[in-house]
């Protein structure tokens, strides 16, 4: 049955709208969807997403409808968002989520149009307002450029990628000096990142201990990379015997037991290798930065950047390789020597590529294998030029079909 809010006989056109939109949920309440094909599936689920994202424009209205009249106050509820929790029985994260996204679209009208159109979701308007209020304020009177650019983009990336294309809207802003400001940027953030650094444990009462870490970004990387090594399946079939683990990313559980092999056997200089490597942390940068003292960023192979004075202190403690690249970027290859890749070509590859290579996979280089694209027993190389990460999944699919993957960017 369908559920009129709009007792009131006003006739107001947001609760003429949710009596519309309610009556045709009821309508389609028990129609199965195994009728759509893969194309309307694909076209139902886009644009219900769109809509969900509209909906929530509307809701961030209704929010500070619900402040000015004071409705947390009435019910004697501490906060909005302590209102919005006990009025909808949503837990008290979800609705401090809400209503700080209804005060930040309050602030920034282009993101909450775009919302309101459906081209933004949600949690890509948070990523957006942030990065906008994140600007320096010598570029404040760039901000309705910043977030127009953002908004554009947000067709085409997830909010995530959206919170790093943020980091660099001063390169949309000011080129002249955009790495300058980055450099400074990274440099902060790591002063603060390194003041918030914590590691807490405590006593679970049942034989173990419970603990918590907050690290500073880069760190916490070198640390993942060290417990994936551990992690990985290669290893723990080798410690453990065959079948002791059969999947090809690491479970948290095993990620457990891989800290526990880390705190109690290996120095950093015994870790056993990851798809032909050593746990190795990739940072690209410029070499004025270590001849000349360039005030230019580095970057790792996942997109953490890293400020100039930590590249340097890094380069006093760790392994430094050098890298011959080409003008696009490429590793220069290393010939038909061997049929399977070597450490550096492997390493080489993950610096440029990073994920596996399919369109439709995300699974981390670390774990793929160095596929030919031109077969070695057909006269392919092995080199970084004729190769591609794949994922076992997607390494096998490509023997099987013959299908080529390129190289995404």
């Amino acid at each position: 049955m369908s559920r009129h809010l709009d007792g009131t006989g006003t006739g107001h056109p947001i609760l003429a709208c949710l009596d519309v939109l309610e009556a045709e949920l009821d309508a389609i309440a028990e129609t199965p969807a195994w009728s759509l094909n893969a194309e309307e599936t694909e076209a139902a689920i886009t644009r219900l997403s769109a809509d969900q994202a509209r909906l929530s424009e509307v809701e961030t209205r209704l929010l500070g409808q619900a402040e000015s009249l004071d409705l947390p106050g009435q019910l004697g509820a501490s906060s909005l968002s302590a209102w919005l929790a006990r009025t909808t029985r949503m837990t008290k994260g979800e609705a401090g989520r809400r209503t700080k996204l209804a005060k930040t679209l309050s602030a920034h009208d282009q993101t909450r149009e775009a919302v309101a159109r459906g081209d933004v979701l949600a949690e890509q308007a948070t990523a957006i307002t942030a990065a906008v209020d994140d600007l320096d304020d010598d570029l404040a009177a760039e901000k309705d450029v910043a977030e127009q650019h953002l908004i554009e983009q947000a067709a085409h990336f997830d909010a995530y990628e959206l919170r790093r294309l943020g980091e660099k809207l001063f390169e949309v802003l000011d080129p002249e000096t955009a790495e300058a400001r980055e450099a400074k940027r990274l440099a902060d953030l790591e002063e603060r990142a390194r003041k918030k650094a914590e590691v807490t444990f405590r006593n679970g009462g049942d034989g173990t201990i419970r603990g918590n870490f907050v690290l500073p970004e880069l760190q916490a990387e070198m640390f993942r990379k060290a417990l994936q090594a551990l992690a990985s399946p290669k290893h723990v079939r080798a410690t453990e015997g065959a079948g002791a683990y059969d999947y090809e990313k690491p479970t948290p559980h095993k990620l457990g037991l891989a800290f526990m092999e880390y705190i109690e056997r290996y120095p950093l200089d015994a870790l056993p290798k990851q798809g032909g490597l050593a746990a190795t942390v990739v940072i690209t940068a410029e070499a004025e930065t270590f001849t000349e003292g360039a005030e230019k960023a580095g970057h790792t192979e996942t997109g953490t950047g890293v400020s100039p004075g930590q590249l340097l202190r890094l380069a006093c403690e760790a392994k430094v390789f050098p890298a011959v690249l080409d003008k696009g970027g490429h590793v220069l290859d290393l010939g038909r020597g061997t049929r399977f890749h070597t450490a550096a070509q492997r390493l080489a590859l993950l610096v440029e590529q990073q994920t596996c290579q399919h369109h439709s996979c995300n699974i981390p280089g670390a774990f793929c294998h160095v596929h030919h694209t031109t077969p070695w027993a057909d006269g392919g190389h092995t080199n970084t030029r004729d190769a591609v990460l794949l994922c076992p999944f997607h390494h096998h699919q490509a023997h099987a079909t013959g299908q080529t993957y390129p190289m995404r960017t």
